[in-house]
């Protein structure tokens, strides 16, 4: 067998190599992370402060989503990819680039529609109660 016929076996293999390996890295994190904060519970005596402290180790954010942030970032990298295919590859790439770009604009509008923060939608309800 030479290289040349490897190169397909190996192509495949890194598709689930890599999945399962980031969920192996995954769970091995958190297993660390949930031991140790019993530990560190067990020398604390303050219930209070062993809430404090799932609240530090706590991964979630408790924020909504909010699109115009993730709508601005989508659209530069449309724009990104629109000038790579307008300077370097081609016609494809161009069309793709004006996808994403669409994309994000779109985000952009939803964020504005849907108010998302708290403040946001207590000001609309506000304005709303007004009329």
């Amino acid at each position: 067998m030479n290289i040349g016929e490897l190169i397909p076996i190996f192509g495949m293999l890194t598709g689930i190599i890599i999945p399962i390996s980031v969920f192996f890295w995954l769970y091995h994190e958190s297993k660390n992370k949930n031991a140790t904060i019993i530990e560190i519970s067990k020398n604390l005596d303050d219930a209070s402060k062993v809430e404090e402290l799932l609240k530090i180790f706590e991964d979630r954010k408790k924020e909504p989503i909010d699109y115009r942030r993730n709508g601005v970032i989508t659209l530069f990298v449309g724009i990104g990819i629109y000038m790579l295919g307008f300077l370097v590859i081609g016609k494809v790439l161009e069309g793709v680039g004006a996808l994403v770009g669409l994309i994000g604009i779109g985000q952009i509008i939803a964020g504005y529609l849907y108010p998302n923060t708290g403040k946001e939608l207590t000001n609309a309800v506000e304005e709303y109660e007004k009329k």
